[in-house]
């Protein structure tokens, strides 16, 4: 069992049963997923572009990536229906855990000039998101297998109703948030 899941049943989840007052355990906020997205805009041009993403992506989660499909067409921007434009993956259980750890533990500390990530970042249901600009800041990625020097979207879905819950949840989680 990941450190970050004891972490939450031992710490986090009492903490935040007495903060908010909650009368059930099934009212306490927990993590339901994390999702990982990628957006390829050279996939146009270059077909191998994605396979190199997609790569990339499962190495990061540990799970293999799925292509996303453009659903529109977009003249502006030379795109059809149904090419391939990115790739994401969700994480569940016992990977998502694993991911986070290793994110708050091991990545965001090798970014540079690293002062927290941005606490206002929540969308208003207690789910935070956050881009990396770089893949690199994962210790798995060899810097000379890489092609192209890609940015990701990660997104922390929570059962949280309100922002300030999901934002305790993830301080006593050890996410490192600005002051």
């Amino acid at each position: 069992m990941s450190r970050l899941r004891d972490k939450y049943r031992e710490e986090a989840a009492p903490a935040l049963q007495k903060a908010f007052n909650y009368k059930s355990v099934m009212q306490i906020p927990r993590l339901e997923k994390i999702v990982l997205n990628m957006g390829v805009g050279e996939a146009k041009e270059n077909a191998k572009a994605i396979d190199n993403a997609v790569r990339d992506m499962s190495t990061i989660a540990g799970q293999k990536a799925v292509v996303t499909k453009a659903k529109k067409s977009v003249s502006a921007f030379k795109l059809r229906e149904g090419m391939s434009i990115g790739c994401k993956v969700t994480l569940r259980g016992e990977k998502m855990y694993e991911f986070l750890d290793k994110l708050i533990s091991i990545a965001l500390p090798r970014v540079r000039d690293f002062r927290g990530v941005n606490p206002n970042s929540f969308d208003g249901h207690g789910n935070y998101a956050m881009g990396a600009k770089e893949q690199l800041i994962f210790p798995e990625i060899d810097y000379d297998s890489i092609d192209k020097i890609r940015g990701m979207d990660i997104i922390i879905v929570t059962t949280a109703e309100t922002d300030e819950e999901a934002r305790e949840l993830l301080k006593l989680l050890g996410m490192p948030f600005r002051k």
